[in-house]
């Protein structure tokens, strides 16, 4: 059965979830609340029944889902509210700006028998998704190293993502982000320390880049890097393994990947090099490796909903789980510890 949608927060995330709605047969959007009345006249505008207050949503027994899409620190509250009025809730990211405040979720959401699901939406990017494929099937190896860099030159934007109080800055809106992809990747793994770095190049009162770094207990490091006064970009995806290294430059998807065919560390000529001579930085001119494009894979963000609603109905499992988001949110914790320490987080204690 279709189920009835309201959207809450006609911002820049809501719109964008309301155009993945479209495509979405199982999922009717009914209608639209924000708390700024000039957004409600955009929406009304733009086609949407309009709801005067949050109240009024609650009492409408006719609304199943409740998509949240508000500044981070408002989600708790709106959360409770719906599930206390019998809605089933989408979340944006971060789903609270710290762990006991999304317990505090779940504690609810179970008491009422309600669905809650937090909107991790870049699991589905096509870039992770390759670099999922060839972590997973082997090719390059025993992978020791992962990097997700993600450069922009455009600073924070100038809304209350510049703000800590309603939890702006980087590592709330980017950071939320890698790390719960890494998470999933590595769930096989223990993670064995964290450190985080924090930028203020910017001056304003939240962090304007970040990076962090983390090791796992089958000896693979993993770097995640944002920054926001960047001009020049990095490689968004460099992944290093014993017999293969992939890199894809950019969310447009340009990239390779390369194996190796032959022996490691077949004795070769040294060569000239700035002002001296190597043969351990010698490039490989004999056939032993391959280069490869980057592999195929389909990815539709719209199956996040569609698995929302199956779960509400009991066919299927959450594609994003609760407890995933709560380790995301826990190690958040640790970054935010070990930048303002200096200091390693170190798990095995």
């Amino acid at each position: 059965m279709t189920k009835k949608l309201v959207l809450i927060g006609y911002g820049g995330m809501g719109t964008r979830h309301l155009q993945r709605l479209e495509h979405v047969s199982e999922i009717e959007v009914v209608g639209v609340f924000d708390i700024d009345p000039n957004k409600l006249v955009q929406a009304k505008q733009d086609g949407y029944r309009v709801y005067t207050s949050y109240m009024a949503v609650l009492e409408d027994s006719t609304v199943d889902i409740l998509l949240i899409a508000t500044p981070n620190d408002s989600h708790k509250l709106l959360a409770i509210d719906a599930m206390k009025a019998g809605k089933h809730v989408i979340c944006e990211k971060p789903v609270t700006l710290s762990p006991k405040d999304f317990q505090e979720i779940l504690d609810v959401a179970s008491a009422y028998h309600r669905c809650f699901m937090v909107d991790q939406n870049r699991r589905w990017d096509e870039n992770y998704q390759m670099v999922k494929k060839i972590v997973d099937d082997g090719s390059l190896g025993k992978v020791y190293e992962i990097r997700n860099i993600v450069d922009g030159s455009r600073g924070i934007p100038q809304d209350w993502r510049r703000e800590k109080q309603p939890g702006g800055g980087m590592v709330y809106d980017w950071c939320v982000h890698l790390l719960d992809r890494i998470l999933i990747l590595k769930q096989n793994a223990k993670l064995t320390s964290v450190y985080g770095h924090l930028s203020f190049i910017l001056h304003h009162e939240v962090d304007d880049g970040f990076q962090v770094i983390l090791t796992f207990d089958d000896e693979t490091r993993v770097v995640l890097e944002v920054g926001t006064a960047n001009f020049i970009k990095l490689p968004e995806w460099y992944v290093a393994g014993t017999t293969g290294t992939m890199e894809i430059e950019d969310f447009e998807l340009h990239g390779k990947y390369v194996t190796l065919n032959g022996e490691l560390a077949r004795d070769t000529v040294p060569v000239e090099v700035g002002a001296g001579f190597t043969k351990t930085m010698a490039p490989r001119t004999d056939n032993s490796i391959s280069e490869h494009e980057l592999p195929k894979v389909q990815t539709d963000v719209c199956d996040f909903y569609r698995n929302f609603v199956n779960w509400i109905d009991g066919k299927e499992e959450p594609l994003v789980k609760n407890t995933e988001v709560m380790w995301t949110l826990k190690v958040i914790d640790m970054i935010f510890e070990s930048a303002k320490t200096n200091q390693v987080i170190n798990l095995n204690n």
